[in-house]
């Protein structure tokens, strides 16, 4: 039976109720764990203890902090030219997938296999699944390096029974060369490429920037701003989506769920036209919010 729906439940105001991140910092624990941020607090407009989320190396301080203290990690680190995530919003999508797995009685409580496809250099994904949910994970990306840097956060973890990484060769692919024959996946997820070329990608650094800092910039800060795949494929996210979706059904047999985060709202019906064409069985859309930042997951499964 098809269904593209979101029940009352998740509809939400802030944070998955799960989320450790739905209160405000703890800084005191925080540096407590990680002295280094420190460095980095200040008192903000309204008189409280926070960093400067405009500065990159304050965000990135956070960042670990909250790895170490909240999720248990001893060490996470990515050169300043590969993307620093929110750790708040990142762990919300791990926490949505775990409730969409709940959703079918078939599943026991193993272990879930999941597929991250764009990990990065920052893995935080499989880092956070690990760590909160027990979970496996694949980890995909097309660039050597950023691969490279992600084992070393793996492997300063001990979690390489936890975690193993493949090479995208092909940029044009999703699934194609990666998910192999005997392979099987309980979950798929990704955050795509936002963007449609290099020139979008800098105009939208640029507005971050500025609703940070209230400032007018000609360049954005190139710290932590993120890799060129990180940031922009041509067609930006909804053809990089569709051709996730085109791709699915070569797996259909081989993954549960197929998951990804869809920032623009309008791309949805068209994906959604697209995914019934191809016969998904089942079509989901979960809402999340961060702040004033919305997004949404789409899910899609061919199993009954």
């Amino acid at each position: 039976m098809k269904s593209t729906s979101s029940t009352p439940s998740e509809i939400k105001t802030g944070l998955h109720p799960r989320n450790v991140h739905r209160e405000r910092y703890d800084f005191d624990s925080l540096v407590g764990s990680f002295s280094s941020l420190e460095h980095y607090l200040m008192i903000n407009k309204f008189g409280d203890t926070s960093i400067d989320f405009a500065d990159p190396l304050a965000v990135k301080s956070l960042n670990t902090a909250l790895l170490i203290s909240c999720y248990g990690l001893k060490f996470w680190s990515i050169p300043a030219d590969f993307l620093c995530p929110p750790i708040p919003g990142r762990a919300d999508y791990i926490h949505y997938l775990a409730d969409l797995t709940e959703r079918q009685d078939k599943l026991s409580k193993k272990t879930r296999r999941c597929l991250d496809i764009g990990t990065g250099a920052n893995c935080i994904y499989p880092l956070l699944g690990a760590q909160i949910y027990n979970w496996d994970f694949v980890g995909v990306d097309c660039s050597e390096k950023a691969l490279d840097i992600a084992q070393i956060n793996i492997s300063n973890n001990d979690l390489n029974h936890k975690i193993t990484l493949r090479k995208q060769e092909k940029a044009e692919n999703v699934f194609e060369g990666i998910i192999l024959p005997g392979d099987y996946f309980d979950l798929t997820m990704c955050n795509p490429p936002f963007h449609s070329s290099a020139i979008a990608a800098k105009e939208g650094s640029i507005r971050k920037i500025k609703g940070l800092t209230n400032k007018n910039i000609k360049e954005p800060v190139l710290n932590f701003g993120g890799q060129e795949n990180e940031l922009w494929c041509e067609g930006g996210e909804f053809q990089f989506v569709k051709q996730m979706i085109l791709q699915s059904v070569t797996f259909a047999h081989q993954c549960l769920w197929f998951t990804t985060l869809v920032s623009k709202k309008e791309h949805l019906k068209p994906l959604e036209v697209i995914l019934n064409q191809k016969g998904a069985k089942s079509i989901l859309v979960l809402p999340m919010q961060q702040g004033n930042k919305m997004s949404r997951i789409l899910a899609w499964s061919f199993n009954e």
